[in-house]
């Protein structure tokens, strides 16, 4: 197993976390961006404000979009089972 094989491998499970969970990230900045605009406009200083909202938004996207990203992870782990005697040997 020569270096470029593991850097290849290292980058192809980076690549799968950044696509499962960029969406959630993406949609937990958009609530959190929104619930400050909100605290920005009506003055409310309470820190723990855009808390709830984040966590049902992940839940909700969580709910649309967990089959596809079990699909994708189960891919990814399945391309290694398949591909493991490359890794052994």
């Amino acid at each position: 197993m020569s270096g470029e094989f593991v850097i290849s491998l290292a980058q192809q499970g980076i690549y799968t976390i950044l696509l499962v969970t960029g969406p959630l990230l993406l949609l937990a900045l958009v609530v959190g961006l929104i619930v400050s605009i909100f605290q920005a406009t009506t003055q409310i200083q309470e820190q723990t404000l855009a808390f709830i909202p984040k966590i049902v938004a992940v839940l909700v996207g969580l709910i649309f979009f967990g089959p596809w990203m079990l699909t994708r992870m189960v891919e990814f782990a399945a391309n290694i089972f398949q591909n493991l005697n490359q890794f052994v040997g």
